[in-house]
């Protein structure tokens, strides 16, 4: 079964999707960028909050590919509690030393859930750097929220071999980036673990704006209601 990874920037939005049942609490500023970080203060307080009720997930930040520079950020992330480290493999920098860098934190236990991009060249050979190093995870975002759902941006023969790929080497599988309602039912045929949205969820569909109940209902609604129609 996929679940419902909703992105929130605050601890309102985060009692409402723990409310509405969501499978993953993620947090993030989408004014700051891609993955843009929460504050380390906020992100515990909403930790606190949540209680283990829901699983977190929680990024970095739009950080360059330097070694030191991801494994401090990750270390600080940690110490919050949350339950996933997300890692954004932003173009250029050191991706192998930083995942050499990296798996020294997995080897403590930390769950860390690489992000690759859809609107950059993506060259799976890296999922089994990212096994061998340790990750939990790997998700398919985009980069620039100005190019569209990856729906818009990859085939859905290359949507398949990633979710197919992650699978492979058992890592848990994400599907995110400018997600819309309409997406849903082409994208849960490949049976990603999750599907992220943010933008769908809010008010206008603005990606900064606050969420909405309504559209949060719709989203979770329209995930179910799918899998139901596949599982008869």
């Amino acid at each position: 079964m996929t679940g419902l990874l909703a992105s929130v920037r605050n601890l309102e939005e985060a009692a409402m999707v723990l409310a509405a049942g969501v499978d993953i609490i993620d947090l993030k500023q989408p004014a700051s960028g891609a993955l843009g970080a929460l504050p380390l203060d906020l992100v515990s307080q909403i930790v606190a909050m949540i209680d283990g009720k829901c699983p977190i997930s929680a990024t970095i930040g739009d950080l360059p590919m330097h070694p030191e520079t991801v494994l401090n950020a990750a270390i600080a992330l940690a110490a919050t509690g949350v339950d996933y480290i997300k890692i954004g493999f932003f173009p250029g920098g050191d991706w192998p030393e930083t995942i050499v860098k990296l798996s020294t934190l997995a080897q403590q236990n930390r769950a860390l859930i690489a992000v690759l991009f859809a609107d950059t060249p993506i060259d799976l050979a890296i999922v089994d750097s990212l096994k061998d190093a340790g990750f939990k995870g790997m998700m398919l975002d985009t980069m620039n929220k100005n190019n569209g759902a990856i729906t818009q941006i990859m085939t859905q023969t290359d949507l398949a071999a990633f979710v197919r790929r992650a699978k492979s080497q058992q890592l848990l599988c994400g599907l995110a980036g400018s997600l819309r309602l309409k997406d849903i039912p082409a994208l849960l045929i490949h049976q990603p673990d999750y599907l992220g949205f943010r933008g769908a969820l809010c008010l206008q569909h603005k990606r900064t704006s606050a969420l909405s109940q309504h559209a949060l209902a719709e989203v979770k609604r329209a995930i179910n209601a799918e899998q139901l129609l596949f599982a008869t």
